[in-house]
């Protein structure tokens, strides 16, 4: 039942002592098949910086108490606020197509509540006290990085509910060893949100967000913490072009190992070129 993904993730024994030792799982379903368009998507050359900045913060939809870098646009900064919880939105909602930004927030600086995720114009941006704000109401979705768990509509979920673990294959006594940067996937055509971390797909986290616009958004309790966004690409959810799907073949073919060997293949410059996305 589609793709099976061979997992690769460091784990803490809660028990005892951290031993970083690998957790092997074979993911299978549907919720674990990483989609055909992502790996056409990451193969493709990365956003401009230009796009980049179009997609980063947006430093007029934020808390008061955090501030977009004068010298970094994909940056911002928390003022050292206690009590405190602090969001900041993307400067693009996002309807349709397939959407990948990286998030790079240090793991020294997440503090007891750091939720990466996404959410709709509406979504609170402050809130009194320490809480994972995004996914806290039904505007938004996210996903605690400290805790693992995954947040939507939290505040009226039953005291006797615990919010769903993510990666979903952790057992009890595990706990995820999130490094400092990770993948948001934001598939509006299928309408789902899942995470990429160290490369490897981690799943669906979340279902049912077609329909509305959606923006990055992450919620920060961590004085000084500096969070940025890099946007990797999007993909219109129109078929690919048959010379599109004939190139990606043809770089799998090659392999990462090969692929800067394209010049010395025995093909017109033009198509060679085509290969390398120039």
């Amino acid at each position: 039942m589609g793709q099976k993904i061979s997992g690769s993730i460091k784990s803490v024994d809660v028990r005892g002592e951290p031993s970083y030792r690998p957790v092997r799982r074979e993911l299978r379903g549907p919720d674990f098949c990483r989609p055909p368009r992502l790996d056409l998507l990451l193969d493709m050359p990365p956003a401009s910086p230009e796009n980049q900045i179009r997609h980063a913060w947006n430093p007029d939809d934020r808390s008061l108490n955090v501030f977009v870098k004068e010298d970094d646009k994909l940056t911002f900064h928390r003022h050292p606020v206690a009590q405190s919880t602090d969001c900041i939105r993307g400067r693009v909602g996002y309807t349709r197509g397939l959407h990948v930004w990286r998030v790079h927030w240090p793991a020294r600086q997440r503090g007891t509540h750091a939720v990466v995720g996404v959410a709709t114009a509406e979504a609170s941006l402050h809130s009194v006290g320490y809480t994972a704000l995004v996914g806290s109401d039904s505007e938004s979705w996210g996903w605690d990085l400290g805790r693992n768990r995954l947040y939507h509509d939290g505040k009226n979920r039953p005291a006797s509910t615990s919010a769903p673990t993510y990666p979903c294959f952790l057992e009890a006594d595990e706990s995820f060893v999130l490094p400092d940067s990770l993948t948001v996937i934001l598939d509006m055509d299928e309408g789902t949100l899942s995470f990429m971390v160290d490369g490897q797909y981690l799943g669906v986290a979340f279902r049912g967000l077609k329909g509305k616009r959606l923006y990055p958004i992450v919620s920060a309790v961590w004085g000084h913490c500096e969070v940025s966004i890099r946007y990797v690409n999007g993909l219109d959810p129109e078929p690919l072009p048959l010379m599109d799907l004939c190139r990606r073949v043809a770089r799998l073919a090659l392999g990462r190992e090969r692929i800067h060997h394209i010049d010395t293949l025995p093909l017109p410059q033009t198509l060679k070129n085509y290969l390398q996305y120039q």
